[in-house]
């Protein structure tokens, strides 16, 4: 096992083990035990109640933090000639269709969302090697596949994140920066926790949020109480 360090050792030494933090409590002290030289980003991890093998308790959606993300998300509108303005004007970063779908089928992926219209997703198809990996294949379920780019660019700059549960019934999601207040990380968190909720499977049974766990890059995290944020 690897040795803490003497900052680790301090940050470990103020998170009371013991204890279930309120999300104010937490978001402040992921805050003060974040001590490295770059904007850190903030991270919530929600163990649900879900079996994620089961189509019907699967656990996916988006959610527009009201405070964003703290990042610069560069997106690439893959749309049509008569798309190409609107998406430019919505403020997507690349925008065209067969000199990008090219790029691509020579490995470039500098982008964190890809935007497309439903008659381009045969195109994008043959892609899905290149694309999935990388979590980059537009969905029409996370509102990337759409006949309304500009609402999608939009939706997208000012903090729109999809999420998604994994295998072992995590959801993980960066929801915001270390230079947020501890109210903007707070708000942030409530959000996607209150989207959570209101998603639950009817098919799901026993506890729904089992553990939530904030953190930021490289500290330690904060156990949350489910019950105080239900």
């Amino acid at each position: 096992m690897a040795r803490l360090t003497k900052k680790q050792k301090e940050a470990q030494a103020k998170i009371d083990k013991n204890k279930l933090y309120t999300l104010e409590e937490a978001s402040a002290l992921v805050k003060e035990i974040t001590n490295v030289k770059f904007d850190a980003s903030i991270d919530l991890a929600v163990r649900l109640g879900v079996d994620p093998r089961k189509a019907n308790q699967m656990v996916r959606g988006v959610v527009t933090l009201p405070h964003g993300t703290g990042k610069d998300v560069k997106v690439l509108a893959l749309v049509t000639p008569d798309k190409e303005a609107e998406a430019k004007e919505a403020g997507a970063d690349f925008v065209g269709l067969d000199e990008y779908l090219d790029k691509i089928k020579n490995g470039w992926t500098d982008v964190d969302v890809i935007i497309t219209m439903p008659s381009v997703m045969g195109k994008l198809g043959p892609l899905g090697r290149i694309l999935g990996p990388r979590g980059l294949m537009p969905n029409p379920k996370t509102g990337t596949v759409t006949m309304d780019v500009a609402k999608a660019v939009s939706d997208v700059k000012a903090g729109k994140i999809d999420f998604k549960v994994d295998k072992t019934g995590i959801v993980h999601a960066a929801i915001g920066k270390a230079s947020f207040s501890a109210d903007k990380i707070a708000g942030n968190a409530r959000e996607l926790i209150d989207t959570l909720i209101k998603m639950k499977p009817s098919a799901a049974k026993g506890v729904y949020m089992k553990s939530i766990y904030l953190s930021s890059t490289m500290s330690p995290s904060v156990q949350l109480d489910p019950k105080a944020v239900q």
